[in-house]
């Protein structure tokens, strides 16, 4: 049999070459005779141009065309109704608005394109995109939510739940009534947006993009202009981040593909840092309330959780916000209400623990209040209504333990040192104190193919349209297939992110390494049991053995029980003419998944210090404890809690684009004003596995870990900033005025 899969850590299969400058990103692509292109955004939220001056853009030097919605050139697909969301939900219900980029002077959002200029090089589109002067009949926008709530909507594809009684809360003896809000944060990779366009022929296209998954944008490009898929070669091995921004096609992209061909030449297009707030997506503003209610023993009796998340005027964006309270706890009767309100804003976007990261921060901060109410710690009143099956579905867990997670995570942040009353622990002149909160989200296996080619000098090449937006997707695949074959892993190459390779789903949702993994799984395995058949069949080196007597490692086929009985690959592979062994497998989800509700879960604990007379909110400690299963690469598995820390204290702390009201439009569009967490805000972190591999979900026992990194997380420093200092912030980010406002 194969060797335990519990193997020491590998360093990053790409770490080498993405440190040393080898790694091409797509903006690194240089094609011959290739042009550049500048978006010009609008400057108003809602109305439409008057006029528009293209003149001194069209005749400054470099500049081959300036193009607007007076000469688009057409782009066949977009006759169809408004394009839905790459490897998302259904088609969307009929919007207010219809947004056809640089197809019509209407304004539906502030920094809207308004023109694309096209020079020969990236400055001189640059210096022509200033040149471009639009006047314009201005209309009031909409786009504060905080005055539209009574305005939301329920989205076609998300009805409203109910179990139990509605409103039990009413009657409990301990309830809790509050309202907590998200503000708009935005990705912000260090990589900016864009896509590289060639035209091959009449009708085939070359694309060099940032997509998280260039199956997706071969379909979104082949239905845009009327192509065979086959002949859209699209290609993203490497990304600097992608955190859900590009999970779709943006119209940007569409147009930098039309123009492309119009201008017959290549054709790159990098977004600006401010345009990345406007252009390829945000998390969504939302107002949540959560009504709760308990009786004395701490046994929930009812939650209803309501949230209401801005959108498009031109196009329904949702995600799942209140799914969480749907089934984290065991209560007889709860309710959930989504709505979304249609504003002068462009349209949001998944953004990494998508709509779980949002409902998460009501939902645990809300059972924080309550165990104080209820003058319980925080970990005893969740264990006090923990569930082994899913309540939502009536149908138990693939696997689930939650309990070992709180457990060890304790543990690790001296959680005993806790005081319940908030307050009463101090170092200095910081106040100190303690927080945690749960995290989940689905645990998916979607349909993939993989391909492995073994060759006679004992190397392994894996294949895979996949693109690894910077999880380590390429180690944890090398992993896999090192723990089926035994191959050394420095002699197994990985291939990904290119149309030419095996179809794979897009990185998004925490389901590669369960999807693709799988995939690779069986094509090694299929090579393991031709190298089985070849070895045990008459006149083989191992004939007469089972199977099962059989162990790989090194290059090397032998007898587990018969030392020095044993056969190298290439002499097995060179005695039966073989010069590579090559499997093609797809791997889907089979029907027991249906019986099982898959889920993978998270706890983090935080310590804060907080300054009284400042304000300040220091994450002293942190501890992420996670239950997703077997984990095949411990090195970039812990990255990614590592990562989601990171994001959860700016999330927490500092993390908030603003918007002025009175014109829709952003006043901390870049790096200086937008404040994501830093090196100083962000201590040692311990990260702890529980790693035990999940019976149902996939043959590697493996489930999603990259959204609960981050899931929960907020709510884990509110509530830490509540027990140092007795003040319970429900509006994110928890900045310094907002402690000292109630002082």
């Amino acid at each position: 049999m194969t060797k335990d899969t519990k193997n020491p850590p590998i360093d990053r299969v790409d770490g080498r070459m993405k440190v040393t400058g080898g790694a091409r990103y797509f903006a690194d692509f240089e094609l011959p005779d290739m042009a550049y292109c500048v978006l010009v955004g609008s400057e108003i939220a809602r109305g439409t141009i008057s006029s528009l001056d293209t003149k001194k853009a069209q005749g400054a030097p470099g500049v081959l065309d300036v193009f607007t919605h007076q000469n688009m050139p057409p782009i066949p697909g977009w006759d169809a109704p408004v394009e839905g969301q790459a490897d998302g939900p259904p088609p969307k219900p009929k919007t207010e608005e219809t947004y056809r980029i640089l197809s019509s002077p209407k304004i539906l959002f502030d920094g809207q394109p308004i023109a694309l200029v096209v020079a020969d090089t990236y400055e001189r589109a640059t210096y022509a995109a200033s040149l471009v002067k639009a006047t314009y009949a201005k209309q009031v926008a909409r786009t504060d939510l905080s005055k539209h709530v009574a305005e939301g909507v329920a989205p076609g594809r998300s009805g409203d739940y109910s179990r139990g009684k509605a409103d039990a809360h009413q009657t409990a003896p301990v309830t809790l009534e509050a309202n907590y809000t998200i503000p708009i944060e935005v990705h912000n990779p260090m990589e900016l947006h864009g896509i590289l366009a060639h035209w091959t022929g009449p009708d085939k296209l070359m694309i060099y993009a940032k997509t998280q998954g260039v199956n997706a944008t071969q379909n979104a490009m082949a239905q845009a202009f009327k192509l065979d898929p086959k002949n859209i070669h699209v290609h993203t091995e490497f990304m600097g981040g992608g955190f859900g921004m590009g999970l779709r096609t943006w119209p940007q992209e569409t147009a930098v593909v039309a123009i492309a061909r119009k201008i017959g030449r290549p054709l790159k297009l990098v977004m600006n840092r401010s345009q990345m707030f406007t252009l390829v997506g945000h998390r969504p503003y939302t107002a949540q309330t959560i009504r709760m209610g308990a009786d004395q023993t701490g046994k929930l009796v009812s939650i209803s959780h309501a949230a209401t998340a801005e959108t498009a005027r031109y196009e329904d964006f949702t995600e799942a916000t209140v799914n969480m309270t749907k089934f984290m706890y065991a209560c007889p009767n709860v309710s959930t209400r989504y709505r979304i309100v249609r504003l002068d804003r462009s349209v949001p976007i998944w953004m990494r623990g998508p709509g779980e990261a949002t409902g998460a921060f009501a939902l645990e901060s809300a059972m924080d209040e309550m165990a104080h109410k209820l003058n319980l710690d925080p970990i005893e009143f969740r264990l006090r209504n923990y569930t082994e099956t899913d309540p939502e579905h009536n149908r138990p867990y693939s696997s689930k333990h939650l309990k070992e997670a709180y457990q060890k995570g304790a543990e690790a942040i001296g959680w005993n040192n806790r005081k319940p009353q908030p307050g009463s622990l101090r170092e200095g002149n910081w106040l100190i104190g303690y927080g945690m909160s749960t995290g989940v989200f689905n645990a998916f296996r979607w349909e993939a193919s993989a391909r492995a080619l073994l060759k006679t000098d004992g190397s392994l090449t894996l294949q895979s349209a996949v693109t690894d937006i910077g999880p380590g997707t390429g180690t944890a695949l090398t992993m896999i297939a090192h723990n089926v074959l035994g191959v050394p892993v420095d002699k197994i190459k990985v291939e990904y992110g290119d149309t030419s390779l095996p179809k794979a789903p897009s990185q998004g949702g925490s389901a590669i390494v369960s999807a693709v993994g799988s995939a690779v799984f069986d094509a090694c395995t299929a090579i393991k049991q031709t190298l089985i058949e070849l070895a045990v069949k008459e006149g083989g080196p191992l004939a007469g053995r089972q199977a099962d007597d059989l162990a790989m490692a090194d290059g090397i086929l032998s007898v587990e029980k018969e030392p020095g009985k044993n056969v190298t690959v290439s002499e097995l592979m060179q005695a039966n003419n073989l010069t590579v062994i090559d499997r093609t497998k797809e791997s889907k989800a089979g029907p027991d998944h249906q019986k099982y509700s898959m889920y993978s879960f998270s706890v983090h604990f935080v310590q804060v210090r907080v300054n009284p007379l400042t304000g300040v909110v220091r994450v002293a400690k942190a501890v992420s404890v996670a239950d997703s299963g077997r984990i095949v690469s411990p090195k970039t598995a812990a990255s990614q809690m590592i990562g989601g820390v990171a994001g959860g204290i700016g999330m927490a702390l500092t993390e908030e684009a603003v918007i002025d009201h009175r014109f829709g439009r952003f006043v901390n569009n870049n790096f200086a004003d937008y404040h994501v967490a830093v090196h100083a805000d962000v201590p040692a972190i311990e990260t702890i596995m529980i790693d035990k591999p999940d019976p149902i979900i996939n043959p590697m026992g493996a489930k999603g870990m990259g959204e609960i990194a981050l899931i929960g997380f907020a709510g884990a420093v509110a509530n830490a900033v509540f027990n140092a200092t007795g003040q319970r912030v429900r509006d994110l980010p928890i900045t310094p005025d907002k402690l000292l406002r109630t002082v």
